[in-house]
């Protein structure tokens, strides 16, 4: 430890001894891309954006994130196939090596920032990058310290070392790039995947077990925004149903695009920036984000056009999760600070690939809580290998892979505030209707966006609902500008027999998949999941 503490003091002390040592600190976004040009790293578009590669990793690496087992979270941890448990000795081990490693390069970049746009509830952290462009991320996702505050130490601190490779033949981990998070420590340490979205989910991985477990405070995997009378709604929904493009509304303030929490007075923003997913990206469709792609903003694994600088956002050639980090100011119409009132609307989105859900439903306070903790979307052909037809996927509170503590602990605080606010609860779903993938066809944007209007200004009240016969969502059957038999799944189906069939093929996958949490949940929410219809 003393060689982690020696450094963490040189590195706290000596803004000026940073020029000497080769340790650049809190360098400005135009530092950074010269650093990373000069390295070349990295090239700028057509639009100023610093375009890079992160490498042989274009996405997480969920199989080869741990968690050391301790005092802290050894009774608390739900352990599971995202929480996984390494001990205190692998990870000293490793943390060892790392520092060793980051005395013989001969420049790195060190920034302090902040995660919680929050007077109460935020932490400091520290993170050390090899690469400029990384560092860039960083500026770019999270809030600039509180020097006021005087921390002697952060809170937290990340070592991102994309070149460290473990030896799984005696570093105790099972391949050459790993994350570890220690909670007796408070470190973060990644190695061997230059993915800058790590750093990030392993931060949103630490509030989501800090602060329902010691504060009461609801942490979410959701995007939000509040319109011009304060109205705050929340979108929640896995990676690819629209949490960002929705959010992203030119006539409401986005508070932000993927991680927040619920207070006692409302909600506020985790983070200083968005990550959006670019693939397909549209000037007309998403011109928010389309216009955030400027001068600092920091584009991942994209292409250009043969011969230009022009990003080719159709290209997936290296990935589909092609991305670009930019600063929450960057997003005409941003909310500073990133904070709003409680949620007057909750809104659920998935992709459902087998066109079995209505595009837009209004779900009971137990359907709610129900849809949250079985966190449902589809995988569809084509986007992994092997995948030959929609797959269902099943992600708990929308957000797995980051959610430390039990499923059911985020439920009983989101039905508690769900209750006690009065929120409306939709079902929105961005996927399939006509038929499933390779049928049917994905509903427009414009269509999702018209109906979450009419949530908004109210148009549904007094409208006649449908109850879904598998699933018991309540449907709308009019809404302004949409045809009526989209709105209602099975009249969009050339054989409505065919679709009672796949709705029931669904709802016994929503039933498989519930059994696990079944036992420490209330009757009533088990109760309102779908029923098959003979």
């Amino acid at each position: 430890m003393s060689l982690l503490t020696d450094w963490l003091q040189v590195a706290q002390k000596g803004r000026v001894s940073f020029q000497h040592t080769g340790v650049q600190y809190q360098s400005t976004r135009e530092q950074l891309v010269e650093a990373t040009l000069l390295r070349e790293e990295g090239s700028l578009s057509d639009t100023g954006a610093l375009c890079i590669n992160t490498g042989k990793f274009t996405g997480r690496s969920p199989k080869d994130k741990f968690i050391v087992e301790d005092a802290i979270t050894r009774d608390t941890v739900n352990w599971n196939q995202f929480n996984q448990p390494i001990s205190q000795e692998v990870f000293d081990g490793l943390r060892d090596k790392m520092l060793l490693y980051l005395f013989q390069q001969p420049a790195l970049w060190v920034r302090d920032v902040r995660a919680g746009d929050h007077p109460e509830f935020h932490l400091s952290i520290r993170v050390v990058n090899e690469n400029p462009w990384s560092n860039l991320f960083v500026a770019n996702m999270f809030l600039p310290p509180d020097y006021s505050l005087a921390v002697a130490q952060p809170d937290w601190l990340i070592i991102h070392l994309p070149s460290f490779l473990a030896d799984p033949a005696t570093d105790g981990v099972p391949h050459a790039q790993f994350s570890l998070l220690s909670f007796t420590s408070r470190i973060i340490l990644i190695g061997g995947t230059g993915y800058t979205g790590e750093m990030k989910k392993g931060i949103f991985t630490v509030l989501n077990f800090l602060l329902p477990h010691q504060h009461q405070v609801l942490s979410m995997h959701c995007s939000a925004n509040k319109g011009t009378t304060g109205d705050v709604a929340i979108f929640f929904g896995l990676s690819g149903t629209g949490k960002t493009t929705l959010s992203a509304d030119p006539n409401r303030q986005l508070i932000g695009d993927d991680e927040h929490g619920w207070t006692d007075e409302g909600v506020f923003n985790f983070e200083g920036g968005c990550y959006a997913k670019v693939i397909n990206l549209n000037p007309t469709q998403e011109p928010e984000i389309y216009g955030a792609i400027r001068n600092g903003a920091l584009l991942e694994n994209t292409r250009f056009f043969p011969g230009t600088q022009q990003v080719d956002y159709a290209n997936k050639s290296v990935t589909e999760n092609t991305r670009v980090s930019y600063p929450l100011s960057f997003i005409p119409h941003a909310c500073s600070p990133a904070r709003g009132g409680h949620p007057a609307i909750l809104f659920f989105l998935t992709c459902d690939a087998y066109g079995v859900l209505p595009p837009i439903s209004q779900l009971s306070v137990e359907e709610a809580m129900y849809q949250f903790i079985s966190g449902y979307t589809a995988k569809v052909a084509g986007t992994e290998t092997g995948i030959t037809e929609p797959v269902a996927t099943f992600s708990a509170c929308f957000g797995a892979p980051f959610m430390p503590l039990h499923p059911g602990v985020y439920a009983q605080l989101l039905g508690k505030k769900l209750h006690q606010q009065g929120v409306e609860v939709w079902l929105i779903n961005t996927g399939w209707i006509g038929g499933a993938y390779g049928t049917g066809s994905r509903i427009k944007l414009s269509y999702t966006r018209n109906m979450i209007e009419a949530v908004f200004q109210r148009k549904f009240e007094g409208v006649t609902k449908a109850t879904h016969p598998n699933f018991g969502m309540q449907i709308p059957t009019q809404c302004e500008g949409i045809p009526d038999d989209i709105l209602l799944p099975w009249k969009s189906w050339q054989d409505e027999n065919a679709y009672q069939n796949q709705s029931n093929r669904l709802a016994k996958m929503f039933a498989e998949n519930f059994e696990q949490y079944a036992s420490g949940v209330d009757e009533n929410i088990r109760n309102a999941g779908p029923k098959l219809i003979p």
